[in-house]
Order: structure tokens, then sequence, then C-alpha cells
């Protein structure tokens, strides 16, 4: 059985750890709240734009070069998003296992496999898988992850899609539900398909003409959606790190009652012990 002085030494370590997931518990909860109001009010504004470009390209194939085509999609770019930090639950290796699970996936297809990361625990990982081109992670995206860094992200997509180097892009991410609950999806980037959306048979009158409004909405449009996924996995990084470190202050709280319960019948039982020994002695001498 542990003696005085080493309980001591663990009640005190165990204080120290609460304190520092209390700390990390706060610092996420402050971050979370700051992006999931940041989510919840792109969110619409996401899905209008989507809406919006599916009922203009309609019958608008030949002229922009983002929409599926009939042609074999051979060459497949897959974007995986994880953190630079741990201490978050699942949240990582949620992502690992189903980029992973992809991969294996297209491989058996006979289709060649790019691999795009950001976030240094994915690169951890990715960068040991073989059989793809790895093209490295840009972790330095998720310090002040902004609108401007992800159209600049998207924009080197578009001109690589458009040379054909891709014919497909997928993004794998954590999509917030609540500070509790973190979705990982596969979600498809390029090339969108407008026969699966339904579409308004209105008449509109277009000015200058739909073509070059395309032009101009599709980039804004394919910009917002990535800008929805980076900001959907950073709001779940922070509620999945919230909710483990609270976790782990209840636990570190229970082993502290524990401990300090430990003590005090140890305590009690040395300073028993102390009294019969002077008694006993008291006793001899008398």
């Amino acid at each position: 059985m542990a003696n005085l002085k080493e309980i001591r030494n663990r009640i005190a370590s165990v204080s120290s750890t609460k304190q520092i997931t209390s700390a990390m518990k706060m610092v996420s909860a402050a971050k979370l709240r700051k992006s999931q109001t940041a989510i919840m009010q792109l969110r619409p504004y996401a899905s209008q734009m989507e809406s919006m470009v599916y009922r203009l390209t309609d019958g608008e194939k030949e002229d922009i070069p983002y929409i599926k085509s009939k042609k074999e999609e051979k060459k497949i770019l897959i974007i995986a998003l994880t953190s630079n930090k741990g201490l978050c639950s699942v949240f990582n290796s949620s992502i690992i296992k189903l980029t992973k699970n992809l991969i294996e996936k297209y491989q058996s297809e006979g289709k060649v496999v790019y691999l795009q990361s950001f976030g240094k625990k994915g690169d951890a990982v990715f960068k040991h898988i073989k059989e793809i081109d790895y093209l490295g992670s840009k972790d330095e995206i998720w310090e002040g992850l902004s609108f401007e860094k992800v159209a600049l992200l998207v924009a080197n997509i578009l001109k690589q899609y458009e040379k054909g180097l891709y014919d497909k892009v997928q993004i794998v991410y954590n999509k917030f539900k609540n500070a509790a609950l973190q979705e990982p999806v596969v979600e498809s980037f390029l090339p969108f398909d407008i026969n699966k959306q339904n579409k308004t048979n209105s008449n509109y009158i277009f000015e200058p003409n739909k073509v070059e409004i395309l032009q101009s909405v599709v980039p804004l449009f394919l910009n917002t959606k990535m800008y929805r996924c980076f900001l959907d996995s950073f709001t779940s990084e922070h509620g999945a790190r919230m909710s483990s470190m609270n976790k782990a202050t209840d636990n570190a709280q229970t082993l502290l009652n524990d401990l300090t319960l430990t003590y005090n019948k140890l305590r009690q039982a040395s300073i028993t012990n102390e009294i019969i020994e002077i008694c006993s002695g008291a006793n001899a001498l008398s």
C-alpha cells in the first residue's frame, strides 16, 4: 500500500493535470464559440449559392469545365483535413481511417491516387502510405484560417484540374454537428453533377449572358464550398477538444476525490496507531 508521502505526490500531480485540462477546455470553448458562429452564418449563404449555381448550369456543360462529364475518372485527388494538435478524442483518427479506406477503394479500382494533407496529425501517418502520390501537408493554413487563404488553394486546384492533372477531387473532413458530435464525411469538390439537382424551370433574363455570369459565380461558389469544409473541420476540432478536456477534467476530479479519501483514511489510521502506541507505552510505565 502506498504511504502518505506517495499519495500526497499523486494528489499534487493530479491537481496540476486538472488545472491544465480545465484551462485547455476554457480556451477551446472560447475558440469554439467564435468558429461556431462563423460556420452557422456561412452555411445558409453557401447553400443558397449552391442552389443558384445548379440552376444556372442547366444545359451549360460545354462552357463550364467543372461540371461532371462522361469521361472516365482515372486520377483522383483526395484532400484530407486533420489538425496540428492532438488531445481532441477521435477527431484525427476518424479522418485518417476514412482517408485510408478511400485510398484502398480507389486503388482496388485501378485509379491513380494523389493525396494532399492539411494538418500535422494526418501528415505523420499519410507520408508513410505507399503506392500513392503524396503531395505533402500545408499545416500553416490552420494558423489564422481565412477565406483568402482557402481561395488561393482553390485557385491552384482549379488550374491543375483544367490542365487535366486530376479527374476528380474529394475532401475528407469532420462536419460539425454540435460540441459533442462531429461527423467524418467525404464530399465531392470537382466535378459537380448538375443532373443530381432539382432545377426550377423559370424564365430568367440574364445580363450580359448566362455563361459570363457562371464564369464569375462558379469560382466564388467553389471557394465558398472549400472554405465551408475547412471551417467545419476547424469548428469540429475545438468542439472535440473541449469535450475531451471536459471529460479529462471530470476524471481528474474523480481521481482526486478518491486519492483524498484514501489519504485521509491512511492519515487517520496513522494517528490512531500513534495514540495506541502512546497509551500502550504509558500503561507499561504505570
